[in-house]
């Protein structure tokens, strides 16, 4: 009984913050922004791949934003992703993608405000700082997915030099498959951790940011498989926007998904405020 009563608080709370702190109009700001950031973040991962001599990185990349969005929203966008991508570009540095950097830092530093406001903070860091953590985060990023990159491109091939060489390693072939997937996942995971412990302003720990975490992940799966079933079955976007229709799905998908993500971290500030009412309770 006390669970219960426990979960309705932190539930009664997490939600009216959402609602009075303006969580609608704020996935709103973070699903735009994180469609204006997507074009650039890949334009300069490309290039800094392509700097490093890795020429397969474009289409790996694509799968890798890509191919955990539903197919009738990720298809129509990926194909164009993948024509930009293929544009040849000249060196590394120069300002068409650095401003592609920049472009792709206002990304992180729309989730940094609306983390902000999920777990009620005032950001007193300097703009400076601020824009430099965020650079960093598309550094890391980049890097990141150029490591996932190298490895779901050259794993299948070390693996079938293995096998061919290496007879008993055979029946483990499916274990190295899977194990792929399951660090090109934790990856995911990884980005959601970083996220909720360095953007926002204050400290905390992997205790507070766990449950958010966790709910953020499972319901991007159960909003992504609802959406994508919506679309198969009842949706008129396309007689309605015609052309735009791949926008506007693209848009109402970063939408639910932004919805989601702020709301994971209203939760995990919902349950910290929880936690440390009942500690002054009882003390």
């Amino acid at each position: 009984m006390r669970n219960i009563v426990a979960a309705k608080r932190i539930l009664s709370d997490a939600m009216g913050h959402f609602n009075t702190d303006d969580g609608w109009s704020m996935s709103s700001h973070l699903a735009i922004s994180a469609l204006m950031a997507l074009f650039p973040f890949l334009i300069f991962a490309t290039a800094l791949a392509s700097f490093l001599g890795a020429d397969a990185f474009a289409d790996t990349a694509v799968h890798l934003v890509f191919d955990t969005w539903p197919p009738q929203i990720a298809e129509p966008i990926a194909k164009e992703v993948r024509n930009v991508l293929t544009v040849q570009r000249g060196d590394f540095l120069t300002v068409s993608v650095i401003a592609a950097a920049v472009f792709a830092s206002n990304g992180i530093e729309a989730l940094r405000t609306s983390l902000n406001r999920a777990y009620r903070v005032a950001d007193t860091r300097s703009f400076l700082f601020r824009r430099i953590q965020s650079m960093a985060f598309v550094f890391i990023a980049t890097l990141g997915f150029l490591a996932i990159s190298v490895l779901l491109v050259l794993a299948p091939l070390i693996a079938d030099i293995a096998e061919k060489n290496l007879n008993w390693i055979g029946p483990y072939m499916g274990t190295i498959t899977l194990w792929r997937y399951v660090i090109a996942s934790g990856v995911i995971v990884f980005g959601l951790f970083a996220v909720h412990l360095w953007l926002p302003a204050g400290r905390r720990g992997l205790g507070d940011v766990i449950p958010g975490i966790v709910f953020t992940l499972i319901a991007w799966l159960a909003g992504s498989s609802i959406f994508a079933a919506y679309l198969r079955q009842f949706s008129t976007y396309v007689s309605t926007y015609a052309g735009l229709a791949s926008v506007m799905i693209a848009v109402i998908f970063l939408y639910i998904i932004s919805v989601i993500f702020i709301l994971g971290g209203e939760f995990n500030a919902a349950i910290r405020r929880y936690l440390d009412a009942r500690s002054r309770i009882a003390g």
